[in-house]
């Protein structure tokens, strides 16, 4: 092996410099210090896809009836893969392991007539993460709920949706500024 020593290395042609060729190993030994004063590409791995929505005004739900959040407007969607017009699902299409999260805002509209809400996250039409708030008895306004999970996904028809529930005395709806998302874990 032979060492090269010099301070600085520039391209003999155009602006790309090329270190080693397919299949090298580019060593870095224990501590040496990489200082970028430039643009860094493709180091280590990226949160996508992602996606974050909310909805755009609040929905009427039934007493006491699980139902699916039509989570409809989207701050995010990285891949396009929230569904946010007709059935209200992620399928990202990329396997891994994706941090979902979802805060369910559950209100009584005019009176306090909630006695408990529950927060929903579906993996393929099945129950994996639960939130749950319960009045003991009382009637109150609005409860909030936050729950998230790490699930994998397999990246080919794996689907996640957001669900919530209200037992209310009278008019249950899931505020607007409710919102669910999820993001790719770096593996």
């Amino acid at each position: 092996m032979s060492k090269l020593e010099t301070n600085q290395v520039d391209p003999s042609t155009g602006t790309t410099l090329t270190l080693g060729t397919s299949g090298d190993t580019i060593a870095i030994p224990s501590g040496v210090t990489i200082t970028n004063s430039g643009t860094a590409n493709n180091f280590g791995g990226i949160n996508t896809p992602a996606f974050h929505v909310n909805l755009s005004s609040n929905q009427s739900v039934s007493d006491n009836t699980t139902t699916k959040v039509q989570f409809n407007s989207e701050t995010f969607d990285t891949n396009n893969a929230f569904d946010n017009s007709s059935n209200y699902r992620f399928t990202p299409q990329t396997s891994g392991k994706y941090f979902v999260y979802f805060s369910c805002i559950g209100n009584s509209v005019s009176v306090a007539q909630l006695t408990n809400l529950r927060a929903y996250i579906y993996k393929n039409g099945s129950q994996v993460a639960e939130s749950r708030n319960d009045a003991r008895n009382e009637k109150i306004y609005e409860f909030t709920n936050y729950t998230a999970e790490v699930i994998s996904l397999n990246g080919s028809d794996d689907y996640i949706e957001f669900f919530g529930r209200l037992d209310h005395d009278g008019n249950g709806v899931i505020r607007a500024n409710s919102y669910a998302g999820a993001y790719k874990i770096i593996e």
